[in-house]
């Protein structure tokens, strides 16, 4: 596809909408509709969007029945292309209701839209339109809460809409989705929030979808029963969408969600979910040698001689970072129990590889990998990782909202030996808006930012000559290993808090126009604090625990 608008991370600028009633829309929209038991909000809500300012002819409305214990009906207001079906048999709950509805859907925009909420005049028109600007975008409507029992009739509703005066029709509540505004208000209408921050955004009551891109990650997680919102949120990210609130796609939402009338059992049942299926949530990843259905770090290390390729797999697995998964891509087919002589067999090394990971969760061969990392890493074989690099590189990714990191370890005549970190919503973003003469590494660093390091200073190193060592047993060794940890534990504690300082400093520049410059200079004295402690945390730290260690623990290496 060529000639795509190319929106760096989350900065929609890019794109200028036309003002609503002053243009002409092209693409046709299916908005489905899930329902269990609301028959008198969904007759409001089709009496909404019979009155949108949206082309009729462009419209189609699907509602799904989610198992209502008195099944629904079409009432007397509906759009002209409605139609009313039933979930399929096999599950049950808003995302397979939802999914059912993505299945039937024709139009090239795909607007979800839950059966508790009455649209304002425009607001398909409003969202709609910037899926006409690029074909990646989530749109994303604003809610008015209301507590109101006392509902108007359908033909109330339609000539609210028809008159203008949508926004009388109920009451508004005191109570708002004060999180989602306040990411919203604080990044620029979400134009400057991080990959991970944006999609937190993603609320499932009023949003709109490419059908294809929607399609392209499988759809809904019907698996799930709640929580769907924040995990289809998650994949779309890392897809390469570009999520756009639109404060004139307004709707009303009857009734308070569970949200805000019981947030904490609403959290204490979603977590579990969302931990295992968004790698984002750290907060909820704090147990010790946990593993997740879907890792923070997909590394790659290429079958190579056994002696490379365990070095580096070890240095992986042994990282500070536990949340990573490991794959060492290989020909396991050609491996056979037929006869064969052991020792000069031309497939030693991958024999060798294989029999030292095959039962190792943590190491992928041959298996088909599940989810889609936010991160993934290659190392070449032979090349080893100090404990906390994993860690490091992430963060410094994260910090920067960076689309790659490509770390030099060597330079020789046949060329630079790298390690490489990418964001996997990166190259999905550059891979929606390729050109066939695009350089690849050009454009992520046109979407996202690619940035070269030293492989040295982010403690890389070649394998010990000797490898497994052979380890003799020496008891000041754990003890010394032990003090080492807690310091580094100690240096980390501290870069962690000079970079919340640094968030601190950076959302009170914004907020404070005169002392903006004084702001940043702290900021940025703060942020170069961090980055010499976490340097020192490998050169001074490291280097001083590995004098003491020498020529005791490996004296064959």
């Amino acid at each position: 596809m060529t000639g795509i608008p190319r929106i760096r991370r989350n900065d929609f600028s890019v794109l200028t909408p036309p003002a609503l009633g002053e243009w002409e829309p092209t693409l046709t929209v299916t908005v489905v509709i899930p329902v269990h038991d609301r028959q008198e909000t969904l007759d409001l809500a089709l009496a909404a969007l019979s009155a949108q300012s949206y082309p009729e002819h462009l419209i189609d409305v699907i509602v799904v029945d989610d198992g209502s214990t008195t099944p629904l009906r079409l009432p007397e207001i509906v759009p002209a292309k409605t139609t009313l079906m039933s979930s399929p048999p096999g599950g049950w709950g808003r995302a397979w209701a939802v999914q059912a509805g993505l299945d039937a859907a024709t139009g090239e925009v795909v607007f979800v839209l839950d059966s508790d909420m009455v649209p304002h005049r425009r607001h398909v028109e409003a969202q709609l339109r910037w899926h006409h600007l690029a074909p990646y975008v989530v749109a994303l409507g604003w809610i008015d809460f209301t507590a109101a029992t006392d509902l108007p009739t359908q033909e109330q509703v339609r000539r609210a809409l028809e008159t203008g005066k949508e926004g009388e029709l109920f009451p508004l509540a005191p109570h708002r989705h004060d999180w989602a505004e306040r990411i919203i208000h604080d990044h620029d209408g979400l134009r400057t929030a991080s990959s991970s921050l944006a999609t937190r955004v993603h609320v499932g009551a009023t949003v709109s979808y490419p059908a294809a891109l929607l399609r392209s990650i499988g759809g809904m997680d019907t698996s799930l029963v709640l929580a769907e919102d924040t995990e289809l949120g998650y994949r779309l990210t890392q897809a390469g969408a570009v999520f756009v609130p639109d404060p004139e796609s307004r709707a009303w939402h009857i009734g308070l969600p569970t949200a805000m009338r019981d947030f904490a059992a609403l959290k204490r049942y979603n977590d579990p979910y969302i931990a295992d299926r968004v790698p984002y949530r750290r907060y909820l990843r704090t147990g010790a040698g946990r593993q997740w259905l879907v890792p923070y770090v997909d590394a790659t290390v290429q079958a190579g001689s056994y002696e490379d390729v365990r070095a580096t797999v070890d240095a992986l697995l042994a990282s500070s970072l536990p949340d990573i998964r490991v794959t060492v891509p290989g020909p396991w087919d050609a491996l056979d129990d037929g006869r064969r002589s052991p020792l000069a067999d031309p497939y030693l090394d991958l024999r060798l590889i294989h029999a030292n990971f095959a039962h190792d969760p943590r190491v992928h061969l041959a298996t088909p990998l599940e989810g889609t990392p936010p991160f993934r890493l290659s190392v070449p074989p032979g090349w080893v990782l100090s404990k906390d690099t994993v860690e490091r590189l992430v963060a410094h990714m994260e910090e920067h909202d960076l689309g790659a990191l490509s770390v030099a370890l060597e330079e020789t005549a046949a060329g630079v030996t790298t390690a490489r970190l990418d964001r996997t919503a990166a190259h999905s973003r550059a891979a929606l808006v390729a050109a066939p003469d695009d350089d690849w590494d050009d454009l992520v660093d046109a979407l996202f930012g690619l940035e070269w390091l030293d492989g040295e200073s982010w403690g890389f190193t070649r394998r010990p000559t000797v490898y497994p060592p052979r380890r003799k047993p020496v008891p000041e060794l754990d003890r010394l290993a032990a003090a080492h940890d807690k310091e580094i534990a100690l240096y980390r504690k501290r870069v962690a808090a000079l970079r919340a300082e640094v968030a601190q400093l950076r959302r009170e520049a914004g907020k404070n126009g005169r002392d903006a410059a004084r702001w940043r200079g702290k900021a940025e004295s703060w942020r170069r604090e961090a980055v010499r402690l976490a340097r020192a945390q490998n050169r001074t730290v490291l280097k001083r625990a590995v004098r003491k260690v020498r020529g005791l623990a490996f004296p064959d290496a």
